[in-house]
């Protein structure tokens, strides 16, 4: 089970030890299902094995703890760092008792059963309501109410690595290696970043939490960054899809699959094979024999699609994919333009439905 080997060392933390000793100082709570949670403010992404929030007792978030990437669930869960964040969270409960640090306005107090569908499949059975579900379900009531923004709800929390940042994981926020758009702004390597979009941020879960809050079609950032004692803002240009990062791990129940993987090709090859250079014209690098067993389509590795329904070009991405994701609905059938050896065609082709056990009805 993700996560187990972390949780284990945290709740059996020795009372003697340094993280121990902060830990003394705060009234801990575990919670094991979301049932009657106040999900409006304890907002994060769902598809997290294990959260952390340090909250006073009006429930005002000093920060929190927690976050992943498409590698990992534990790729930025660290004991080190976690003391840090428990130390931090002292810091600023002690701020707050000065009257140094007013409490944002409160969200609109909302729970998992004020999400209908979750509210008929879970609720109402008396079933555990799992964290993962509250965002699978708030996903299909989007679709099916119409109004499901791919980019915003499909690619949930975005990868700071798209832009560069790697961050030293047991010290925090502290930058281990900028590179692409950051470098580009003026990070390097060893700052501190302290805020992104003029918001404060303690950890990578606080990081992570306001980054996914970037409008999608933003075209730059801004992110504060402590250096040498000396506090500098860094407006950072966005590149091209740097919303993107891996569903895998989500088990979404309304992306579109197509079983097949690809890469775009370059600007010159497209304009060798007289394709527009801003299409999303890509390579079948592989395709997995799903597809065959689903009789989604005939492709084969090597070909070229350069076409969809009539389309080879798609504003917001390069890839063939990304653009069936954004652009189509589950089961949808499509007519693709394709090369192979060399010869134009066209084929049928549709889309599959990911099963979960509790996400579909």
């Amino acid at each position: 089970m993700a996560c187990r080997m972390f949780d284990a060392q945290v709740v059996q933390t020795n009372k003697n030890s340094e993280m121990g000793k902060l830990m003394s100082q705060y009234v801990t709570a575990r919670i094991t299902q979301m049932n009657g949670i106040d999900i409006g403010l304890y907002d994060y992404d769902r598809h997290n094995a294990v959260y952390y929030f340090i909250v006073n007792a009006e429930e005002q978030i000093y920060l929190r703890y927690g976050g992943r990437d498409e590698e990992s669930p534990e790729s930025y869960l660290n004991l080190q760092s976690l003391q840090k964040a428990l130390a931090q969270g002292l810091e600023q409960h002690e701020k707050y008792k000065l009257g140094k640090l007013p409490a944002p306005p409160r969200p609109k107090s909302y729970q998992p059963k004020d999400i209908m569908v979750l509210n008929e499949e879970v609720t109402e059975r008396k079933r555990c309501v799992e964290c993962h579900l509250i965002a699978d379900y708030q996903t299909q009531q989007r679709f099916e109410a119409g109004n499901l923004d791919p980019i915003r709800d499909l690619f949930v929390s975005p990868d700071i690595k798209n832009i560069g940042i790697q961050l030293d994981v047991p010290q925090g926020l502290v930058v281990k290696k900028a590179t692409g758009a950051v470098h580009d702004a003026g990070m390097r390597d060893g700052d501190t970043i302290t805020a992104i979009d003029g918001t404060p941020v303690l950890t990578f879960g606080d990081l992570q939490y306001f980054y996914d809050k970037t409008d999608r079609q933003a075209k730059s950032i801004s992110l504060q960054v402590e250096r040498s004692g000396e506090h500098h803002t860094l407006n950072v240009d966005l590149p091209r899809e740097w919303w993107w990062t891996d569903t895998y791990f989500r088990y979404w129940s309304l992306e579109p699959l197509v079983f097949f993987w690809s890469e775009p090709l370059s600007d010159t090859e497209k304009s060798d094979l007289g394709l527009p250079v801003e299409g999303f014209a890509s390579l079948i690098v592989e395709v997995d024999p799903a597809a065959q067993v689903y009789m989604l389509h005939k492709l084969e590795e090597g070909d070229i699609i350069y076409d969809i329904d009539g389309n080879q070009i798609d504003p917001d991405t390069r890839y063939v994919e990304r653009h069936i994701q954004l652009r189509k609905r589950v089961g949808d059938n499509m007519n693709i333009g394709y090369i192979r050896d060399g010869e134009r065609a066209e084929m049928k082709m549709t889309s599959h439905q990911q099963s979960y056990r509790k996400a579909l009805r």
